[in-house]
């Protein structure tokens, strides 16, 4: 989970910078988010949306079991995912 945060802290520049993913899974930033995370940690979970706040969804994802190359981070983070409070979000 530490590397997660480092990695989104150190690449705070490329938030929502999608132009620059080079491999898109989808046209859309959020859905090419949605299945990069889908390839990373497949869940049997129906869902990938686990909990919302006024300004924020929760990703349902185990950050201690999500097993992603920097690389991998980077591009998660130029489609629009950030770290809070040990969760994987995304702002709406």
């Amino acid at each position: 989970m530490k590397h997660i945060e480092k990695v989104f802290n150190e690449w705070s520049n490329e938030f929502n910078k999608f132009d620059r993913v080079e491999e898109k899974m989808h046209p859309r930033p959020d859905l090419c988010a949605f299945l990069m995370l889908d390839k990373l940690y497949p869940n049997d979970s129906w869902k990938m949306i686990c909990m919302a706040e006024q300004d924020k969804i929760f990703l349902d994802v185990d950050c201690e079991m999500l097993d992603a190359t920097e690389e991998e981070l980077i591009d998660l983070h130029r489609c629009g995912v950030d770290f809070d409070d040990g969760s994987l979000v995304m702002y709406v």
